[in-house]
């Protein structure tokens, strides 16, 4: 719902004109420029992007689609199970590698490979 009112005032502002004149207008926007990234680093992150690298929090995204998936194309509630179990525990590592959480279920870093060891 909070999407399509979103998405009507976009259209209302445009009917009126609204991004007619804005700068830089008819011209395609710089991917390349980070503008969120301080100066200084951004030679370094340019080059570990073209490295094919990519930030921790971003690789555990991707492994968490594929279990995702994996919970998706599960055949059978055995294998169901075992990849939710994964799915959750991979969720709870994210939420607590970021910044600002609560470490009160922090499990050590040394015992997350046991612990998904047991649920392969």
């Amino acid at each position: 719902m909070f999407e399509q009112l979103v998405e009507h005032r976009i259209e209302e502002a445009r009917a009126r004109g609204e991004f007619e004149h804005l700068p830089g207008a008819g011209r395609p926007i710089d991917l390349e420029c980070d503008p969120l990234v301080p100066e200084d680093l951004r030679v370094a992150w340019r080059v570990l992007k073209n490295a094919g690298f990519v930030p921790p929090e971003v690789e555990a995204l991707r492994h968490l689609r594929a279990v995702a998936t994996e919970v998706e194309g599960a055949r059978d509630d055995v294998a169901r199970a075992r990849a939710m179990r994964k799915l959750q525990a991979l969720s709870l590592a994210l939420a607590e590698s970021r910044p600002g959480s609560r470490r009160g279920l922090a499990v050590e870093p040394r015992y997350y490979a046991r612990i998904f060891s047991k649920l392969a």
